[in-house]
């Protein structure tokens, strides 16, 4: 039996309180090309577990699954070697059994976590306070714009070309609910961007990634003294943060927030998610990060505790006073994160970066080497883009059957776009071998032959 706890006449009465004819008048801001009438799903009768079990089964075997084959996707989610203690200390007791951190008094082991998280975020940024994380790191990117306009009291909000479209797109949704005025700089793959042209007095911030999405590195130097020259802030941008261990951090470079996704260092693939959200800024911003801070104190009898220091997310205050209305953030990735960042340690953290740089920078010279292939970005850390003779898609495709999953398609980041058909972004990080370097180069003289 359905486990249903209102009647209809609560339904009706519930209605009628808040002033609504029916259901329907509650979605009325859903766009219609969005609604899909009830009638309209074919769904299949339903089947017993054990069938259940085989036929998802057969669904999973149509995948090319990542530790079976040379593997060199990126574009904001990348496969890195996870240590097998990452994943027991994260069930020690102190943190899987810790409650959540608004009762102190029996959650220490949670709020330490998240203010060794917060130590860890700023010393990587260059920043000098971070939060206890966000969703994901497009959330990230969208809190640091609307963080931007409320320090600035300005509208205007500049996006660089290179910017991930998932990023892009969470900015602009968010940015149309808040009245926000959006202005994305041309894609120029491979290229510098002249984005200081677009800053004027109106601008609330400049939003720049680096690496881009094509995997170019940016000088984010002279971007942020065109924008301070205009009093506007900049967002520095990061998809992969296991480039700040070889990079001079963004803070170092005048950035004034750092958003970025930290799923690389602690976090798997894991099917697109959960990941985990980094945000940094300057300490006179602190007021205005979103989120919330968890800070080290001392208690009556003189010992070392934790506390939520700063929380001013909706569930907390008055949602109009909230600079934060995500009510939540993604605390057990965040504790891989710092689990696997402490036991790499400063020195670790470097050696792992420059090992990525090393092994995109062979498959660069191996792909470049082809036939008809062009290297596109020159400058990079551990993705880049390739120009093929071929659509992408198609050569994605073929190099499936070699077992190889050869990156992802610029097409299907930017879908519509002509210009995009023939680019292939590569990226490579410390799991792949120089076997898998040689299997790929192979693989795609051959398809393209």
């Amino acid at each position: 039996m359905r486990y249903l706890p209102l009647t209809p006449d609560d339904r009706a009465a519930m209605l009628a309180r808040i002033g609504a004819k029916s259901i329907d008048d509650l979605f009325v801001d859903v766009p219609s090309a969005a609604v899909v009438d009830r009638g309209r799903f074919a769904l299949p009768d339903g089947m017993g577990e054990l069938e259940v079990e085989r036929h998802l089964s057969r669904l999973s075997a149509k995948n090319l699954a990542a530790g079976s084959a040379a593997f060199f996707c990126g574009s904001g989610a990348y496969r890195h070697h996870v240590p097998a203690s990452v994943d027991h200390l994260i069930q020690r007791s102190e943190f899987l059994t810790s409650y959540t951190p608004y009762q102190p008094e029996i959650s220490q082991g949670t709020l330490q976590y998240l203010f060794e998280f917060q130590t860890q975020v700023a010393m990587l940024t260059g920043m000098e306070v971070a939060n206890a994380s966000l969703y994901d790191g497009s959330t990230a990117a969208a809190e640091a714009v609307e963080m931007a306009r409320r320090i600035t009291k300005r509208a205007k909000v500049v996006l660089c070309g290179g910017l991930h479209p998932h990023y892009a797109a969470t900015i602009t949704t968010l940015a149309q609910l808040s009245g926000g005025e959006i202005i994305a700089a041309p894609r120029r793959p491979g290229q510098g961007e002249d984005l200081a042209s677009l800053i004027d007095g109106e601008t609330a911030c400049v939003v720049i990634q680096s690496p881009d999405v094509f995997g170019l590195l940016h000088d984010l130097r002279p971007l942020a003294e065109a924008a301070h020259a205009k009093g506007a802030l900049l967002v520095a941008v990061l998809n992969e943060v296991v480039s700040l261990g070889l990079l001079e951090a963004p803070g170092a470079m005048g950035a004034d927030i750092v958003a970025a996704e930290g799923q690389s260092i602690g976090n798997g693939l894991n099917f697109g998610g959960p990941y985990v959200g980094l945000f940094a800024t300057r300490e006179k911003f602190l007021r205005q990060m979103p989120g919330r801070l968890a800070g080290e104190t001392m208690d009556a009898a003189g010992r070392r505790g934790y506390v939520l220091t700063l929380s001013t997310r909706e569930q907390h205050i008055r949602r109009e006073k909230a600079t934060s209305n995500i009510c939540t953030n993604s605390g057990l990735c965040a504790l891989a994160f710092t689990i696997h960042l402490s036991l790499l340690g400063e020195e670790g953290f470097a050696r792992l970066a420059r090992l990525n740089h090393a092994r995109a920078v062979l498959l660069a010279e191996r792909l470049g080497a082809v036939r008809g292939v062009e290297l596109v970005t020159q400058n990079f850390f551990n993705e880049f883009t390739l120009r093929l003779p071929r659509p992408a898609e198609a050569v994605i495709d073929a190099l499936v059957e070699e077992n190889v999953l050869g990156g992802v398609p610029a097409s299907r980041l930017f879908p519509g776009d002509s210009a995009a058909q023939s680019l292939l972004i590569v990226a490579a990080t410390e799991t792949n071998s120089t076997d898998d370097i040689e299997t790929y180069a192979h693989a795609l003289a051959k398809v393209l032959s």
